[in-house]
């Protein structure tokens, strides 16, 4: 695991407001998008923002975590300057939007490999089970200030 806020020792990436925890989504994929739909219905809080993969922060940010930037097969969260990957950034981003969501915490009880095994399934075959967008997700006018990059 990297320092906490290694990125902004990275002069390739710009600099960004990280006082909350950021999701990194891939905005081309149908999947993606209705799950940041979903995160923003259900964050009552407000804790997320949302940055689209394809934006040059998320390129960067996708770089800076020895990534694929041409396949975004896993959404980063970024919380507390530490990133997290494929099904523990998931479960995270779930249990901190509060009863009942909390409760897929239990599933942090799978093993790693196993968990991450199928998060890697549903990743390769999003584009099968819900298509893609000609564009980047396009949040409305009331979400936009949630957003980065």
């Amino acid at each position: 695991m990297r320092e906490a806020y290694s990125y902004r020792a990275d002069a390739g990436v710009p600099e960004f407001a990280d006082d909350k925890p950021l999701i990194v989504f891939d905005g081309e994929c149908v999947f993606c998008s209705a799950w940041v739909q979903f995160v923003l219905r259900h964050d009552k809080a407000e804790r997320y923002r949302f940055l689209a993969a394809q934006s040059p922060l998320g390129e960067a940010l996708y770089r800076h975590y020895g990534l694929d930037g041409r396949d975004y097969e896993t959404n980063i969260l970024i919380e507390d300057g530490h990133a997290h990957f494929k099904s523990r950034g998931t479960i995270r981003m779930v249990e901190a939007l509060g009863f009942p969501w909390s409760l897929v915490g239990v599933l942090r009880l799978l093993p790693r490999g196993l968990a991450d095994r199928l998060y890697e399934f549903v990743a390769r075959n999003r584009f099968r089970i819900a298509g893609r967008r000609a564009t980047c997700f396009v949040p409305s006018p009331d979400q936009r200030r949630r957003f980065l990059g």
